[in-house]
């Protein structure tokens, strides 16, 4: 299967999740709203949102995939079999045990991710429930992931992409229980775990059809488990540093009332294209560049580097522009009702805006990621990420209390350094790679970055009018936000793909050449 296909499996499901997600978020908004509750209910959903995007949506798939393969190739499927299952027994163990450290543990836990309502009792102890509750998840999306990895190194990747719904799915039944706000969150506490369950186990029934016959037992450390999480440990790190960027900013945002929920939004929005765009094609390239390192066949390394480059600027730029232009506009239109207030979509706003020029850098990371991963090379953008995180931690920290001693708002300088930190990582990644002579981009990529900036630039142009325009346009949407939100993204996205085609960003050629194009090329 070619990248565009892969892809394009990968994308289309996880745009259906986003889509539910969207729906989910606008329900839990409406009913649990922000203030103390919503930031203890964030709090609870901080740690199954980093695991998921951690395990589930590449990271530890982009470290495992590489060894998996290379042993199946090289050894045979009875050989790999043995070293996923050795895996898998090893990654429960250490999950669960994570999990019940956390679980006697969480009060202390909470002092430094919940620290500023240390004072408030009754929100503080909302927020140890909840996150008590949702912590199995932990080990759930870790039999996941490693059964993800399975899959895809199979070439199957819908159920893995599609396996994040069923999360989606859980909470937006729990926000119809609940009769106030802290039973609403209560509720949809329990289903993120029972998701959790649920997921794993459809994947695990998707393994199983693949012939492969993983058991459960007594995990021991093996020389192929030592392997394995000599590679996946670093390798994890790296592909995470965006998300523990966001635990740091989480963690600050606890000492302002709702910073918390308006950062949780924001987060919401600009996620959408690094899942749609980044991690999908992170995923769809690491066993392609996996097979063109071990066969040291550079040409492809660096024509699947430039497709990838290519694609994921061309569809996260535009995304960019709109999230600077209308950031509070996209929020308001969104999530606004019930308890969610409009001043509350203005502030998140604010935090988007900053998140927004942040998103290309994000998807770069996991676009540029997979070639180190590819040739087991973990340490290095481990190294990288972690660096990010200190910039990150001590920018954030710094515009936080400084903005807040200047009577601003501090949580906008949290988002500034999420997005500073993620550019920082992404020129690294790119710099490593030139050093080593892994990637060095064409002239093809370079043209075609400039015609992207030229469709995005009158993309943006037309979203600026018709933002000055919004009340025309809710007008024109019978007065529903929601629907004037859509008009106007769908409108975004016309326009984009229009003058995409006319200057030669994107060539439908292009396109069906790539799709023409086996996995085996």
């Amino acid at each position: 299967m070619s990248l565009v296909r892969n892809t394009l499996v990968q994308s289309t499901l996880t745009l259906a999740s986003r889509i539910l997600g969207f729906i989910r978020d606008i329900l839990l908004a409406a009913r649990i709203g922000a203030g103390p509750v919503g930031d203890a209910f964030v709090t609870a959903l901080m740690f199954p949102n980093l695991f998921r995007r951690v395990f589930a949506e590449g990271a530890f798939a982009q470290a495992f995939v590489p060894l998996y393969a290379r042993t199946l190739e090289a050894e045979g499927e009875e050989a790999a079999r043995k070293v996923a299952g050795e895996a898998l027994r090893a990654l429960l163990g250490l999950t669960a045990g994570l999990v019940i450290a956390a679980q006697l543990t969480m009060p202390w836990i909470m002092l430094v991710f919940n620290g500023g309502y240390a004072d408030q009792p009754v929100p503080f102890r909302l927020s140890i429930l909840l996150t008590q509750i949702t912590m199995p998840y932990l080990a759930c999306m870790a039999m996941a992931a490693l059964m993800s990895g399975v899959l895809n190194s199979a070439g199957k990747f819908a159920l893995s992409a599609g396996a994040p719904t069923v999360l989606n799915i859980c909470l937006i039944g729990a926000a119809f229980l609940g009769d106030d706000p802290a039973s609403t969150a209560r509720f949809a506490a329990i289903a993120v775990t029972l998701a959790g369950l649920l997921q794993a186990g459809l994947l695990w029934w998707g393994v199983r059809r693949l012939g492969i016959r993983l058991s459960l037992g007594i995990p021991r450390i093996t020389p192929n488990v030592r392997r394995v999480f000599a590679l996946a440990v670093p390798g994890t790190i790296a592909a995470s540093a965006t998300q523990i960027n966001i635990i740091v900013s989480q963690a600050l945002s606890s000492f302002e009332t709702s910073a918390k929920t308006w950062l949780y939004y924001a987060d919401r929005l600009y996620q959408l294209p690094l899942g749609l765009v980044g991690v999908a094609i992170g995923i769809a390239i690491l066993p392609r560049l996996a097979r063109a390192a071990r066969s040291e066949d550079h040409g492809t390394s660096t024509k699947m580097m430039d497709d990838g480059v290519g694609l994921a600027m061309a569809l996260s730029l535009p995304a960019a522009a709109a999230l600077i232009i209308a950031p509070a506009y996209l929020i308001e239109g969104l999530f606004a009702r019930g308890a969610f207030s409009l001043e509350d979509a203005g502030q998140a706003g604010r935090a988007l805006m900053h998140y927004g020029w942040g998103v290309p850098a994000f998807v770069l990371i996991k676009v540029l990621a997979p070639a180190y991963f590819a040739r087991e090379d973990m340490k290095t953008p481990m190294r990288f990420a972690l660096l990010s995180v200190v910039i990150n931690t001590v920018l954030g920290a710094g515009l936080f209390f400084w903005l807040r001693s200047q009577g601003g708002s501090g949580f906008v300088g949290l988002a500034f350094a999420t997005s500073v930190a993620a550019w920082a990582n992404a020129f690294l990644l790119f710099l490593g790679l030139r050093s080593r002579g892994w990637y060095r981009p064409g002239s093809v990529l370079v043209s075609r970055l400039i015609r992207v900036l030229l469709a995005s630039a009158a993309m943006a142009a037309v979203l600026f009018v018709l933002l000055a325009q919004r009340e025309v346009l809710l007008e024109f949407a019978l007065e529903r936000r929601v629907l004037a939100t859509g008009l106007f993204i769908l409108t975004g996205m016309v326009t984009y793909s229009a003058a995409a085609l006319v200057v030669g960003a994107v060539r439908l050629s292009d396109i069906k050449g790539l799709a023409r194009r086996s996995s085996s090329d």
